[in-house]
C-alpha cells in the first residue's frame, strides 16, 4: 500500500527561527533546553515537522490496514498551553518512570508539561532513551 500523505511532514524550515518565534520567554527557554536534551539523546539533527513540531529521526509507521507513513522517532512542540513532548511508543510500559517524573499529563503519545522545572529532567531523559530503544527494536 502507498504511503499516506500527511499535513505534518518533515520540512526544510529553520528550527532555530521557529523556536526564536515562541512569544513566551519561559516557554522559549524550555524549548531550547528540550532541543539540547533531544539532540544529545537521539544523536540526530532536529528537523521541523509541519509548522510547529521539532522532530528527531524518522521511521516508517505501518498500520494493520497496510497504510504506511513517515514519522519522527521523537520530538517536541512549544505549544501555548504546554510544552508537548512526543514519546511515540506511548506510556503503558513506563509506569515507574511516569510515577517519578513530576507534574505532567499525557495523551496517547504526548507528554504535556507546563514547564520543564515541573518535572525531573533525569527521569525525562530515561523516558526518552527507553522509548527510543523500544522503537528501534
Amino acid at each position: 500500500m502507498a504511503k499516506a500523505e500527511l499535513k505534518t511532514k518533515e520540512t526544510d524550515a529553520s528550527v532555530d527561527e521557529f523556536l526564536n518565534s515562541v512569544e513566551d520567554g519561559a516557554r522559549r527557554a524550555d524549548a531550547f533546553r528540550a532541543l539540547e536534551i533531544f539532540k544529545r539523546l537521539t544523536g540526530e539533527e532536529p528537523k521541523m515537522w509541519g509548522p510547529a513540531i521539532v522532530g528527531f529521526g524518522s521511521q516508517t509507521l505501518k498500520y494493520e490496514s497496510g497504510r504506511e507513513l513517515d514519522w519522527m522517532l521523537t520530538g517536541f512542540s512549544p505549544r501555548k498551553a504546554n510544552l508537548t513532548l512526543y514519546i511515540m511508543d506511548g506510556f503503558s510500559k513506563y509506569d515507574e518512570l511516569m510515577a517519578r517524573l513530576g507534574k505532567h499529563s499525557t495523551g496517547k503519545s504526548c507528554l504535556y508539561v507546563k514547564k520543564l522545572s515541573d518535572i525531573d529532567e533525569s527521569v525525562l531523559e530515561e523516558l526518552i532513551t527507553e522509548s527510543l530503544k523500544n522503537i528501534k527494536n
